[in-house]
């Protein structure tokens, strides 16, 4: 379930480009704003109407709640396993601080890195598709439209590849005597440690020797399948191996890698223009090729980095 929310999450993300493209060449820019803010009135509105709680600690405090006002209930006859009664500001103050505690474990460290350097690359790529294919002459429809490549890679990732983290994940528990574990989770990453930094060379040299603009965007399909995988794989990592504290694992490595991704892309451009794409792209790649390793690393190891980092989130 997480890896198709994730999966629609960054194809709803790369497909934005592209209606926007379409959307400020008729319409003018204002109307990228109206189209988001109606999408989110309604969103939010279908929320409202739609959406149920599921979280179990939730329900079974409300459960017990309906209990106690019962005519035969009292207060406190009822008790939830695993219940916090630490007061508000206690519970408040060690949820904002428990995922920077876990942000500082290695293994979410370093993966939390992976997928920063992935998010950074591609809004700097992304940002950047105006001024590169307005060189091949494209208007704002057309380059909006060069957006499709990595978004075709997304649904290949989402469709064919996604739902085997979990068959891969079953066979090496079988493998284990029926043991599983949160590493089995990572050998599908090994396609997007292999994609992304040959995508990135190819990206950069096509564009830059101007090769014809087909070359460029075929570069784009298989990092788009690259980011995918990277991305699944590592949440459902962080599930396996936080379980109780999976939301504060995620949020780790969300505010890391959505800060880093922010940011690259205001210096992305003077790097550009200072090295030119063939270079300047390179670099990313060699990011890319850089911490490749890290999900084999982690599968060979990642049990004996956890145990010997181990941090206590209870306390």
């Amino acid at each position: 379930m997480l890896s198709s929310r994730l999966g629609i999450h960054i194809l709803t993300l790369q497909q934005g480009p592209l209606f926007g493209g379409f959307i400020v060449q008729r319409a003018g820019w204002r109307w990228i704003f109206w189209t988001l803010t109606v999408v989110c009135c309604v969103n939010t509105a279908a929320g409202f109407l739609f959406l149920r709680e599921t979280y179990a600690p939730v329900l079974l405090q409300q459960r017990r709640q309906k209990l106690e006002q019962e005519p035969s209930g009292h207060p406190n006859k009822y008790r939830v396993d695993g219940q916090d009664e630490r007061p508000m500001r206690s519970k408040i103050v060690r949820s904002l601080t428990r995922p920077m505690r876990i942000l500082a474990q290695p293994i979410v460290l370093v993966m939390s890195t992976y997928q920063a350097i992935i998010f950074g690359t591609t809004f700097s790529l992304y940002t950047n598709f105006q001024p590169i294919y307005r060189e091949y002459g494209f208007s704002v429809e057309q380059i909006g439209l060069m957006y499709l490549g990595p978004g075709l890679g997304f649904l290949t990732a989402v469709w064919f590849l996604v739902p085997q983290i979990d068959t891969v994940y079953n066979r090496l528990a079988e493998r284990n005597d029926g043991k599983a574990k949160p590493e089995y989770r990572l050998p599908l990453a090994n396609i997007g440690a292999v994609f992304i930094p040959i995508a990135l060379f190819w990206f950069a040299w096509t564009v830059e020797l101007h090769a014809h603009w087909f070359a460029t965007i075929a570069a784009t399909y298989f990092y788009g399948i690259g980011q995918v995988m990277i991305l699944n794989c590592v949440q459902n990592y962080y599930i396996d191996s936080f379980e109780k504290y999976a939301a504060s694992a995620i949020a780790a490595g969300a505010a890391f890698r959505s800060i880093l991704g922010g940011v690259t892309p205001l210096f992305a451009p003077a790097i550009f223009e200072n090295l030119g794409y063939g270079w300047g792209i390179s670099i990313f790649a060699f990011l890319a090729l850089a911490i490749a390793p890290a999900p084999v690393v982690f599968f060979l190891y990642g049990e004996k980095v956890r145990d010997k980092f181990y941090i206590d989130l209870d306390v």
